[in-house]
């Protein structure tokens, strides 16, 4: 069974990935934490996690999906080409990428957003000074899936995580995050 790859980079948004991983424990799905390095990695809310590898080390042929949360300052991976072209790499039409918050801009500097409608945890004024977004194809929406990409705001965190069981074929209880 081939793997979901979680992706790790300093200040990234813990709660964010909280409902994912539990539907990927529920559904059985083998998962891999992936970071840019292999120094251990602060998330927002301090919490330091050490990868299970790095972008520069992983198989590609064992995975399947990728997860991106959000980051805190996305600014801060603007130059981070290993990850870019990681990316491009990984990301075939039969992979499944489920992007959060902030991390879209990941995909859209990668050029996997092209042609594609996506939703970003942005606000307009830097959707557009970044210039890697193709204003026509954003929705307001929470969540949005166009094939195979997955992408949400911040708050959309519980919705996202059940869109990624889904397109997984994951077998878990929705009911369980149910306010």
């Amino acid at each position: 069974m081939k793997k979901t790859a979680v992706i790790l980079y300093p200040q990234f948004s813990e709660y964010e990935l909280s409902i994912v991983l539990s539907i990927l424990m529920q559904g059985n799905k083998t998962m891999v934490t992936v970071g840019l390095d292999n120094h251990s990695i602060r998330g927002e809310s301090g919490l330091t996690c050490v990868a299970d590898t790095t972008i520069r080390e992983i198989n590609i042929e064992e995975i399947d999906s990728i997860v991106m949360p959000g980051c805190l300052d996305i600014k801060t991976l603007l130059n981070e080409e290993t990850l870019f072209e990681f990316l491009k790499q990984a990301v075939t039409k039969e992979t499944i990428v489920a992007s959060i918050s902030s991390s879209p801009y990941l995909l859209a500097k990668a050029g996997l957003l092209t042609g594609k409608k996506y939703t970003v945890g942005l606000p307009m004024e830097a959707i557009e000074k970044l210039g890697v977004f193709d204003k026509g194809k954003y929705c307001d929406d929470l969540v949005v899936q166009d094939g195979n990409i997955i992408t949400a705001r911040g708050r959309g965190f519980i919705e996202f995580g059940i869109r990624l069981g889904k397109a997984l074929n994951l077998e878990f209880d929705e009911g369980w995050y149910e306010g």
